[in-house]
């Protein structure tokens, strides 16, 4: 992780994303800053529709620019990414900065084997043979768990199952040992048993080549396993950030209680239903001009027709107009914790 005077692998300030449609111009993500620092773990988190993979592929430059405006600035040790031409950015994405897509059927090209685009894509970085090249890909997929590796490096992706081609895109993704990678909802296709085997594969990046993650998720185990940071978004805004013990254990924002209680208890008796969150998450076009929480919030009152600024302490930052001691004590209903209620 960046110490406190190295700078950050990873800074995004005030990135804006919006799209040309039929209705208009629609925003999806509105003003996120965050830093990645090196060898840190950053995990993502909200409904689908709050922005993350969004904010993802606007950072790696993979929007479509003839109708996507992105604004603000994103470093990338150091250097202005946003501005880049093409050409210089595809150098970075797949070396330095990798993906993992959340649908692995459109991020493989269904005419080319599994082993070559690997080869392909190691190539187009390295100097390295095909053959030295397919070898690596023959160890990536092994080391993602997928079982005989060498007769699979020659399958195609429709001859594969939705869990084997994640887990295939999972070894392109790791293929140079990226400086940054992101992964987008990598487990979701997979069972619990190779879930785990693809977060030690995470962890065993991190730990061998100090490579930083961010993991966009909506699943708040993973999340508790292994991030160091957490950033809460909800409508193309990120209303709770923190390390992630002040997250599991102090959150502040009622959308971060939502998320919290709606995890199945370990221990204790078994609830008969699981609390959720009324409503669902608004359109991009529909968000209202405050707290775009609030027509979904319980607790929300008049000062939420206003837009919340973050404040907080040190890391721990949350936009929301509850105060302290209303907070502390609704926050205590709601994951139902020892403690006084309202």
């Amino acid at each position: 992780m960046a110490g406190p005077t190295q700078p950050p692998l990873l800074d995004v300030s005030g990135l804006t994303v919006s799209f040309a449609t039929d209705r208009g111009r629609v925003t999806a993500v509105r003003d996120i800053s965050f830093s990645v620092g090196a060898g840190e773990i950053v995990s993502i988190v909200g409904e689908s529709g709050s922005g993350k993979t969004v904010s993802a592929m606007s950072i790696l430059g993979l929007t479509d620019r003839r109708n996507t405006a992105v604004e603000g600035s994103v470093l990338f040790r150091g250097k202005r990414i946003l501005d880049l031409p093409d050409r210089e950015m595809r150098q970075i994405r797949g070396r330095d900065i990798a993906l993992i897509s959340q649908d692995p059927m459109t991020a493989l090209t269904p005419v080319y084997t599994i082993g070559w685009q690997i080869a392909e894509q190691i190539r187009a970085h390295e100097r390295i043979s095909w053959a030295g090249a397919k070898r690596r890909a023959i160890e990536l997929l092994g080391e993602v768990g997928l079982p005989n590796p060498a007769a699979v490096v020659d399958l195609y992706p429709h001859q594969l199952s939705g869990g084997m081609r994640q887990r295939a895109v999972i070894a392109m993704a790791l293929s140079c040992n990226p400086a940054l990678l992101v992964a987008d909802e990598p487990t979701t296709a997979l069972d619990v048993t190779v879930q785990a085997q693809v977060l030690e594969l995470l962890l065993r990046l991190r730990r061998d080549f100090g490579s930083s993650i961010i993991l966009i998720t909506h699943d708040m185990g993973v999340v508790g396993e292994v991030a160091d940071r957490v950033l809460v978004m909800y409508a193309g805004r990120i209303i709770e950030q923190g390390v992630t013990a002040q997250i599991f254990e102090d959150p502040w924002h009622p959308y971060t209680w939502g998320l919290l209680a709606s995890i199945p208890p370990l221990t204790g008796p078994r609830p008969k239903r699981l609390l959720s969150i009324p409503g669902t998450p608004p359109s991009p076009d529909a968000i209202s001009a405050g707290c775009g929480f609030e027509p979904r919030c319980r607790y929300a009152f008049d000062a939420c027709k206003a837009l919340p600024l973050r404040h907080g302490e040190g890391t721990h930052l949350a936009a929301c107009f509850l105060p302290p001691q209303r907070r502390d004590a609704l926050r205590h209903a709601a994951l139902d914790l020892p403690g006084d209620a309202a």
